[in-house]
């Protein structure tokens, strides 16, 4: 898969769904932050089933209204821009049933509006977070088959790359942590146990999604609890579901529980990722607040990540490409109708003056 450079704008809720379809909002948001000129676009999580959807208002493509509202979507950006386009999708489990954060965030009850929420143990995320209903074999088949079948729905589409969700504790990072995952049975207990649900999904997915286009997980770097995933348990993971048909890793943070305490700062998760690309030979993708061109550079330059997937700083500037370019010396396509606003064409373009960039690590983000 060859993209126009190592830019991704990442998978960001807007919580601006209307029954799992994508509105006239995704569109402008997408749409502004594609035509800046990013190699990769992510559509934002979408549930495979109705109760895994994080809130009323989240994206979600089980249904055949949902695949033409999102097929529509796609084309619409093909439309404006020659973006790569990758879906994520996902299962929310215990973390599911969510108020807006319009309505101050936390659980739904089920008085409320809210639905019942599934885990892999029937143990809360804390927070005042429901306890979830433990998944039978029953459940976990009906989970396993929904994932396929949203990957069925999303090959119809015209994208590069799926993605799922298997972080941030949501429903597959629960089964693979020991801190959610207290199960007695083949999906519960050892390591290989807890991969089990997330390695099925992975070679069921792989079977159904076409070979030419790329496959890839979001997985946490660590669980930042007491006697949850640390890194090693992260690069086997990793190691396995490269094995199981994944070609690459995008590595994330997120709590698995209430009791997290995640050491964010800019860039904090690339010595992760190195680590991860290392030790599993997978590519990876990087999250973590990258927000300065330099600072993206010399991740990528440094083979510390593949690429950088950039979220809020793209929300604050839907040019955030252009301003990378211009800050480390370089030049990306404009769309024809902004053309006035390249910096050789505008007299009065605001200076953004290119720092030194080592002769070793220039360019590799944008190339």
């Amino acid at each position: 898969m060859i993209v126009p450079n190592r830019i991704a704008v990442s998978p960001m809720a807007q919580y601006s769904a209307d029954r799992g379809c994508p509105t006239d909002w995704h569109f402008q948001h997408l749409g502004a932050l594609a035509v800046s000129g990013p190699g990769l676009v992510f559509i934002e999580s979408t549930s495979v089933e109705p109760q895994g959807y994080g809130c009323s208002a989240c994206l979600a493509m089980h249904d055949d209204e949902q695949e033409r509202a999102l097929s529509q979507l796609v084309q619409r950006l093909r439309a404006v821009s020659p973006a790569m386009l990758g879906l994520q999708i996902g299962h929310s489990g215990r973390k599911a049933s969510a108020r807006l954060p319009l309505d101050g965030n936390g659980p739904l009850p089920l008085d409320e509006g809210g639905w019942q929420v599934f885990g892999p143990s029937a143990i809360s995320c804390g927070g005042g977070w429901p306890v979830p209903q433990e998944l039978d074999e029953a459940g976990i088949a009906r989970v396993r088959d929904a994932f396929v079948a949203t990957a069925s729905r999303a090959a119809r589409l015209d994208l590069n790359l799926l993605e799922l969700h298997g972080a941030h504790g949501y429903l597959l990072h629960s089964f693979l942590s020991p801190v959610s995952n207290q199960r007695r049975d083949a999906y519960g207990g050892s390591p290989e146990n807890r991969l089990r649900l997330v390695r099925e999904i992975v070679v069921a997915v792989r079977a159904v999604w076409p070979e030419e286009r790329a496959l890839g997980i979001r997985l946490n770097a660590q669980d930042w609890v007491a006697g949850g995933l640390d890194l090693a348990d992260t690069i086997g993971i990793a190691a396995a579901l490269k094995e199981a048909g994944c070609d690459y890793v995008c590595v994330s943070a997120g709590a698995i529980s209430s009791e997290a305490k995640i050491p964010f700062s800019a860039g904090y998760l690339a010595p992760y990722a190195a680590e991860i690309k290392r030790s599993a030979g997978i590519s990876t993708i990087v999250t973590g607040g990258v927000h300065d061109p330099h600072q993206a550079e010399a991740i990528v330059a440094t083979g510390q990540a593949d690429g950088v997937a950039i979220a809020r700083a793209f929300l604050d500037d839907p040019r955030w490409t252009w301003r990378a370019a211009q800050a480390l010396g370089q030049s990306v396509d404009y769309p024809f109708q902004f053309m006035r606003a390249h910096p050789q064409r505008w007299p009065l373009a605001p200076p953004r003056a290119a720092e030194p960039v080592e002769e070793t690590s220039r360019r590799r983000v944008l190339s």
